[in-house]
């Protein structure tokens, strides 16, 4: 069976942030690594193939998508672990980095299929939320006799997502709508009345971008496998999906590169403090997708209440400029009538062609996958 691994590794803990050039070396690097090996073998004599992986490099180290064909879950988790392991050891720019999480990410489609094909006294629960809890519990500390606590879980998810809001350099407590002399997040106390709204929705931003670049990964794979569109995929896809529907037989795996690089840019962007203003309607549905991410993990874990939906509105009527965009799903406006429709709203519909062309002279499109000059500009 096929495994996608997920390799989260970062730099030394009070080592400065790589530069660019640093992390051009660290993606040849691992990528001529991952070229070297065919196979993978474990301690029993299992082995297993590796077929492909991705390589994303950013400040604070690599997110690595490491797909293995493998005779189990575990296996490939070992296996892959072994593999990063010595990968990063046979350099000294990569030495010292450490391997914080390896793991097989399961899609709720295919995981839901597994589980329902399961039987016996051991078989999990029909019920999704109960599954879905069980497995996420911590080792202690989290059951109170038969049941799940949510609410440790609730405060523990509340607590680390305060801990990352500080990582949100590009905006300052005003931008979620904190009415406060304060000129930085981690100036904000936590407790509820004080910014803690701020705070979360912040924390919650940068869990969401992990999801969102992870699971993107993985819906560029699945368009390549099959070389197909968002519209003719048979496979299970994470967000690409969720695009506007009119254009679906165009998103094919170039799309979804390019797709997968916008968010990592604006995302870097968003934590690096260079964030200025959005670049194209590509960055503007990516915004759009970290909103949605970081929405369902608040609510997911009870967290979004009337403050914290007040900041994630204030976040997002700062960042967005118009929603113009959001007229893309609406689905009784035809492709060929967008520019009139547009006109007579008096909006803007930007056809697909230019979703990556940059709004104007002063906006910044990853270079990678800006349109050439001889696009329109808008």
């Amino acid at each position: 069976m096929t495994y996608v691994v997920t390799v989260d590794t970062r730099i030394p803990e009070g080592t400065p942030e790589m530069d660019p050039l640093q992390r051009a070396g660290a993606v040849a690097l691992l990528e001529d690594g991952f070229q070297s090996v065919k196979s993978l073998e474990g301690a029993d004599g299992a082995e297993a193939d590796l077929l492909d992986s991705i390589v994303a490099v950013h400040p604070d180290g690599a997110l690595l998508k490491v797909f293995v064909d493998a005779p189990a879950l575990e296996f490939a988790e070992d296996a892959v672990q072994v593999l990063v392991d010595e990968l990063l050891e046979r350099s000294e720019l990569l030495a010292d980095w450490r391997i914080e999480r390896c793991e097989v990410e399961l899609h709720q489609d295919l995981a839901k299929e597994s589980l329902d094909a399961a039987d016996g006294p051991d078989a999990p629960p029909d019920d999704p939320a109960v599954r879905k809890a069980r497995h996420a519990q911590h080792p202690t500390g989290e059951r109170v006799g038969e049941e799940y606590d949510a609410d440790v879980r609730a405060k523990s998810v509340r607590n680390r997502m305060l801990e990352l809001a500080d990582q949100l350099r590009s905006f300052p407590p005003a931008a979620f709508g904190v009415l406060d002399t304060l000129d930085t997040l981690d100036a904000l106390d936590g407790e509820e009345g004080q910014g803690g709204g701020a705070g979360l929705v912040a924390g919650a931003l940068v869990l969401a971008t992990d999801v969102l670049v992870s699971e993107l990964f993985e819906d560029v794979q699945v368009l390549t496998q099959e070389d197909s569109s968002v519209a003719e995929c048979e496979g299970p896809l994470w967000h690409l999906e969720r695009l506007p529907d009119r254009y679906a037989l165009r998103y094919d795996a170039l799309f979804a590169r390019r797709f997968l690089v916008t968010v990592i840019a604006l995302t870097t962007r968003f934590t690096d403090g260079s964030f200025r203003r959005l670049g194209c309607v590509a960055e503007e549905l990516a915004l759009r997708f970290l909103l949605r991410e970081a929405t369902a993990t608040l609510e997911l874990y009870g967290l979004l209440d009337d403050d914290v939906s007040a900041a994630l509105d204030a976040f997002a009527g700062h960042v967005f400029e118009d929603m113009d965009h959001e007229w893309l799903y609406d689905g009784s406006v035809d492709g060929d009538e967008e520019e009139a429709v547009g006109t007579a709203l008096g909006i803007e519909l930007v056809p697909f062609e230019e979703w990556f062309t940059p709004f104007d002279e002063g906006r910044y499109v990853h270079p990678s996958v800006a349109d050439g000059p001889e696009e329109a500009r808008r």
